[in-house]
This record gives C-alpha cells, structure tokens and sequence, in this order.
C-alpha cells in the first residue's frame, strides 16, 4: 500500500447558541478523536478485512507524525516503509462535527513533490518488498509522494513480477498510472481526465474507453455517487451497480474502503465484477457510519445475509438473480445450478435436488419454459405450466432461486450465471452434460448424481394412461 498519509482529527460538539463577537454559532466541544486518512485509511481497511499490510509513505517529523505514525503500527500494519520529512508537515485534515453532521474542514499540508533522498528511500523500499507482495495498491491525493519516477517504477517492477497494481487517482493526467491494471476514480475525476464533455453514460462510457487505453489498464470502476458505481473492461460492456445504502451519514473515506475492499478480492481471486459487487456492499456499510471508519469482514455477510433475505420471491428474471449471485460469490458462498423441465414432480426429482443443494450453499434451478419444453417433448407437454412448476419447485426448501429459459439448452444461462458447481443426473455421462466446457473453463466443475431408477416424469405419464386405458 503506497500512497499519501494523512492524519484524519474529528473535533466533536453541539451547537445551541450564538456567539455574541459575530453572527456564528459556538461549538460545545465534548471529544476528540484521530483516525488514519488517505493511503493509511485504505491500509486500515484492508487490515480490518484480515490483510498483511505493508504501508509505504512519508510523514512529518513532527507531533502529528509521530501520532500518525502509532495510530499505524496500533492497528498491526508494517511501518518500515514509512520516511520521515524534516521541512514539511504531516498532512491533516481536521474535522468539526456537530449532531453528528460536519460542519467544518480544516486542512494542513503542503503538496510540493518529496525530494529525491525520499524518492530514492520509497522506490529501494518499494523494490525490496514488492516480489512477496500479492498486489499492490497505490493511493494518490496529489500531497506529493506518488510522483512520477516513484510511479513508474512501480509500475515498471510490478509488471516484471506479474502483479495487479490497483490506483484510486487523483491527478488529472491518467498517463501517470500508465501500466496499472484497475483505476477505481470517481466520475467526477474522469470528467476532469478527459477531454471530452461528459453529459450522459454514452459519454462516460466513452471517457472510460479513452482512459483504459490511454493507461493501458484491463478495467476501470468509476464510483458515482447515488448512482453507484460503473465497471468498464476492455472490449466487454460496462457492468452497473446501484447502491444499496440505507442511510448516509458521512462519505469521508468511502473511496478509501471500496478500493480496498476491491484490491483483496481481486488479489485473491475473484472476477472484476465480482470484486465490484462486494466493494459496491462495503461502500454502502461505510457511508452508514460517522467519520473514517472501516468495514468488517462480518459486517459484509450480515449485509449479504439481509440483502438475500429481501428478496423473498424464489422465481427471479436473469438479470435479478445474477445479482444475487454474484452477490453471494462476494462473500465465498458456493452456487450450484441444475436444470430441467420439472414436468409433475415426483421422488426422483426430490431426492436430486436435495443431494445436489447438499453441494454448496445456494441452489439454482434453471427452469424450461413451455415453449421450450414442447420443442423437447412435443406437442402434448408440459403437463403443468411453467408458472405451476415454478410455485411447485419455490416449495421445496432445498432450492434456492429458479430462473425460467426459452432456449432449448441452458447453456446461455449456465454463461450468465458462472456456477461454482454445474449439476446433472448420473444418466448422462460428463461429455454429455451441456455448459460443461464452460464451467470447466473458467475453473469450477461438474457433478453427477446418481438418480432413482425407474422414475421419470415420462414413466409417470405412461403409468397414468396405460391405467386409464385398464379403468
């Protein structure tokens, strides 16, 4: 984690008169309180998360460096990255709070680039610990330590050792994090980016174009305020995320812990969008809160756990239940999916989805449509309709969510919804099992279950005739 420190101070009160020298209200000081700011906020929310952080930046020598500077090394976050200034201060920003709302910022620093003896200290640092490092995050606020030769040589020893490099800029000139994988800026940093007016999301979406090619980089996640946030990679459609904030408190350090949240799920292997989805949950926890604070690892299941629980419809139309999904692989949750025509329910299907929701946490029912199923079976099926089978399957309490599909295949869905575990009965063999080059490709796998024998929907129909025929 390299990037500007700051010593974030709340000065906390009450207003209920006014002063009698001037026409302002008094603030009732009743506490103060410190937090970590800018890079040692991310590195913060990032040791809160269960993360080894190495912290690289510079500080003042001076008292609020040196209270900075314990604050870190309280909170278990390696230090011996950390220079000292001698004709700076420690950048600060201290804010005055009132009925918990803020009032007032009072900010000291000093933005002039570190001298090259810091440089050189930073990038040897840097070049030290980088090969045992998962990822690297760099956390620009334009107070002077992430300067150019410190950057490209970052970026430079990061690509030889084949690591992410994630950048929440604040420069206006993206050539700067040339060579970075992610930039998470906020929309409003990619308008002053771009030379280009910005007025619509085809506007954005074509700024986003400009800066991914401009830097070089694999995706970029702009945050938009109550818009949420937008995630854009080379070459795919951009991916919306809404907010899902109850309350707002407080923005400060919301930033700070999205792209930490994102940088660690990224570092351990989730998807770009997936990434997205979990820091999206992280920054709606935060902004709940007053002052810089961080996110838990529980608070983010709670979240999901609530957020799972509002949606009490078991049939979803795709694009809800991908949500959900990716949701519930954010946090580690396993998916299965099946599929089938579920055309009179009987044992067999019973005792196959019961099995296969014993594989992972949430399961999945890709349901035929009736036109899809007539084009299978013909002309006299389904028996039920496709709105009776799903309020039969929606009964049981094995499965999770049911999508219905028009195709005659699911292999589309299957592509949409990326199971951890893609499920059919053992009377297929695996080369037979449709979406199975899919799973397989990007890394999860198929099961086959073995199934009751003599039990088919077709067995039971034949049965019903073959008895009405006898009556």
């Amino acid at each position: 984690m390299i990037g500007d420190l700051i010593l974030d101070e709340y000065l906390w009160g009450g207003m209920t008169r006014i002063s009698p020298e001037a026409p302002v209200p008094i603030l009732e000081t009743k506490s103060e309180n410190l937090s970590l700011g800018g890079a040692a906020n991310v590195a913060n929310n990032l040791s809160a998360l269960g993360c080894e952080v190495y912290l690289i930046g510079a500080i003042g020598q001076d008292e609020k460096g040196d209270r900075l500077l314990q604050l870190i090394q309280e909170k278990g976050i390696h230090t011996e990255g950390i220079f000292r200034f001698v004709h700076r201060p420690t950048t600060s920003k201290m804010r005055i709070i009132a009925h918990n709302q803020q009032i007032l910022r009072i900010d000291k620093e000093d933005n002039r680039p570190i001298t090259e003896e810091t440089e050189k200290k930073i990038i040897q640092f840097t070049n030290q610990i980088l090969p045992e490092m998962s990822g690297v995050i760099c956390s620009d606020y334009q107070k002077g330590v992430l300067t150019e030769k410190v950057v490209k040589n970052l970026m430079h020893r990061a690509q030889n050792a084949k690591k992410y490099v994630i950048v929440d800029p604040k420069s206006s000139d993206f050539s700067l994090y040339k060579g970075a994988t992610v930039l998470t800026p906020n929309q409003k940093e990619v308008e002053r980016s771009v030379p280009i007016k910005v007025n619509s999301t085809e506007d954005l979406e074509r700024a986003a174009e400009y800066l991914l090619t401009l830097t070089k980089g694999e995706a970029l996640l702009v945050t938009r305020g109550k818009d949420g946030m937008t995630l854009y990679q080379n070459k795919k459609s951009p991916v919306d995320i809404a907010t899902v904030a109850k309350e707002v408190y407080d923005v400060t350090g919301a930033g700070d812990t999205v792209v930490s949240v994102f940088s660690m799920a990224l570092f351990v292997g989730f998807s770009f969008q997936d990434a997205a989805r979990l820091s999206n949950m992280a920054g709606s926890i935060v902004v709940g809160k007053v002052g810089t604070a961080v996110v838990t690892l529980n608070e983010i299941n709670e979240f999901l756990e609530e957020e799972l629980l509002r949606t009490s419809r078991t049939v979803l139309e795709l694009e809800e239940l991908k949500k959900l999904v990716s949701l519930a692989k954010s946090t580690g949750k396993s998916v299965v999916f099946t599929n089938g025509c579920f055309d009179l329910i009987h044992g067999g299907h019973i005792e196959f989805l019961q099995k296969a929701k014993s594989l992972g946490d949430l399961l999945v029912v890709g349901l035929n449509s009736d036109a899809s199923v007539r084009s299978l079976k013909g002309d006299g099926r389904p028996i039920k309709s496709e709105e009776e089978r799903a309020n039969i399957l929606s009964a049981l309490k094995y499965v999770d969510y049911i999508t219905i599909f028009d195709e005659s295949t699911p292999e589309s869905l299957i592509g949409e919804i990326r199971p951890d575990i893609l499920v059919k009965g053992d009377d297929y063999n695996i080369d037979e099992v449709v979406g199975r080059e899919i799973v397989e490709g990007y890394g999860a796998r198929v099961e086959l279950i073995p199934i009751v024998k003599g039990l088919s929907t077709t067995n039971t129909v034949e049965q019903i005739l073959e008895k009405h025929k006898m009556d």
